[in-house]
């Protein structure tokens, strides 16, 4: 089932909260509106039922407005990328199978969010949108396991699961739409919350409680979908009985709400043995080309999959970047020379020198870092994938540490990759030498124009060669990317008037006309946005 609501943690992380409990809220108010349309087909387990595919697109919208904007939402290139290969992979097979229909591939976001939170979480939101922690991302061991998660939640979409649900609930919504209302009111005036808390925390009780029966269904079909999907696109079978063998050891030894994933996505033996079965019979027919009955042959018990220097440095990225303390980085710092070094393999010796490098970095203590990083070189010169991620890392150390020049040495020119590319602009910004990655970076956003990241790493491109209005364009757009129309119509009024300003006093750095026409048209379009979105059922 998905997790639309994060666990309360402390009432320092109010906002948040709020945020993820408005989301519910509408969610629930949006399922007892009038249906926009009814469905023409008896409804299946992939069958929407009453909410049609735009209305949950817009619902997702307006939900991913608030996770943009959560100081949780991490948009890390390195990471992103990572996952990135594994979803489209994804992806396209879902679309060889017919899981993924054409008018779903075309109404929905298929994006994901990576979050902060340490907390192993994955979970699919309405419109094609996913939030994926990095906690989990940090405790898996290969990319078939994060493959077994992602299709897994993708079925959830592709099946309409969620719409499935508000359609089942419509009845019991509007009680726990009055316990959420009533609980929001009395967190916001009571002075410790704890009242406003219980309350809420009460109501999303009720609610996780009453869809639990009806979910396990939709958990087995994700189940069944999502392998099929994984191996369709190539991923090792062996990665859902490990991750779920894996994600029912940590439910045993975790057993107090700290784990969503698990709560929502119950790991029984039934379903592990279905996915033992379900590789045993693969296996099986493969070798034999048979289209006959499968007869289940012996299978290893242990499933783990071999760990890899490109995926144990991308976990050791995650746990970094999960922001786990000072003394937490300290204790990864030392780890990369501890005694316990010399008796990992080089696969996990990469991690730990990569952890060792960055946690440095976090630190400010660039002088480890160098070090560390250096020996992260050394050790991953064989295996181009992780000399790459090394590199990567190496750049990023020199540019934090303030010697752009030194990061620019180790670019390669001719790479076009994300990563590579948004470390070139912060060289490029860094040294004052911002034109060669202008057309670079145009001709992304062209292709791209839905990276927040790309349009405000143009901005700062064009912030260096004193191109204040291309700027604020590129600022504008970041904001269109990140769904605040309302933002980007301020930055398009702002953009407009300088333009003016400029031609009016002749200056050297005023845009041309056919500039200023594409500044015109995008802020019409963008008010027509705003004007839209005003019409939505408001989140807070």
């Amino acid at each position: 089932m998905p997790s639309l609501t994060s666990n309360f943690r402390s009432t320092h992380a109010t906002k948040p909260v709020l945020r993820a409990l408005c989301a519910a809220v509408l969610i629930a108010a949006q399922a007892v509106l009038p249906p926009v349309a009814r469905a023409q087909l008896l409804p299946g387990m992939g069958d929407g039922g009453e909410m049609t595919a735009s209305a949950e697109r817009r619902l997702g919208d307006q939900i991913a407005r608030e996770l943009f904007r959560d100081t949780d939402y991490i948009d890390d290139p390195v990471i992103v990328e990572y996952v990135q290969d594994i979803w489209q992979r994804l992806l396209a097979a879902a679309r060889v199978r017919g899981e993924l229909t054409p008018e779903l591939d075309e109404r929905f976001a298929w994006q994901i969010f990576l979050g902060r939170d340490s907390t192993i979480n994955a979970f699919a939101l309405p419109g094609g949108y996913l939030g994926l922690n990095l906690g989990l991302v940090a405790v898996i061991g290969s990319r078939d396991e994060l493959a077994n998660v992602l299709g897994h939640e993708l079925s959830h979409v592709t099946q309409r699961h969620i719409a499935r649900i508000m359609s089942r609930d419509a009845k019991q919504m509007p009680l726990m739409i009055a316990a959420m209302v009533i609980g929001m009111l009395a967190a916001m005036k009571a002075r410790n919350g704890d009242a406003g808390n219980a309350m809420l925390m009460g109501s999303q009780a009720y609610a996780m409680q009453s869809q639990l029966s009806f979910s396990r269904d939709m958990e087995r079909e994700a189940d069944r979908v999502g392998f099929g999907v994984m191996t369709q696109a190539g991923y090792d079978p062996r990665g859902a009985e490990a991750m779920f063998e894996k994600l029912q050891f940590a439910a045993r030894l975790n057993d107090n709400g700290s784990y969503p994933y698990l709560r929502s996505h119950p790991m029984d033996t039934e379903r592990i043995a279905d996915m033992q079965a379900r590789f045993q019979f693969r296996d099986m027919n493969r070798a034999s080309g048979s289209t006959a009955a499968p007869v289940p042959v012996p299978v290893p018990t242990t499933p783990g999959l071999p760990l890899v220097m490109d995926h144990a440095m991308i976990s050791a990225r995650a746990r970094v970047l999960t922001r786990p303390g000072v003394d937490v980085l300290r204790q990864w710092v030392e780890a990369g020379s501890g005694s316990d070094f010399s008796k990992s393999t080089p696969a996990q010796q990469a991690g730990l020198l990569y952890a060792s490098a960055l946690s440095a970095n976090e630190l400010r203590d660039f002088k480890a870092a160098r070090g560390f990083g250096d020996r992260l070189v050394t050790r991953t010169a064989a295996d181009a994938p992780a000399s790459r991620l090394a590199r990567l890392l190496s750049i990023q150390i020199e540019l934090d540490a303030g010697n752009p020049a030194k990061a620019a040495s180790l670019l390669n020119a001719k790479a076009k990759d994300r990563p590579e590319m948004l470390l070139a602009v912060q060289a490029a910004v860094a040294t004052r030498n911002p034109a060669p990655m202008l057309p670079v970076l145009r001709d992304y956003t062209a292709l791209q124009p839905r990276d927040a990241t790309a349009w405000r790493a143009l901005s700062s491109l064009h912030n260096a060669q004193d191109d204040p209005v291309r700027a604020i364009r590129a600022d504008a757009e970041a904001n269109v990317a990140d769904l605040d129309y309302a933002g980007a119509r301020d930055r398009y009024k702002a953009a407009q008037e300088l333009s003016r300003n400029l031609a009016a006093r002749g200056a050297p750095n005023a845009v041309d006309h056919y500039e200023a026409s594409i500044i015109d048209t995008r802020a019409r379009a963008v008010d027509a946005l705003v004007k839209r979105q005003a019409e939505e059922p408001p989140l807070k």
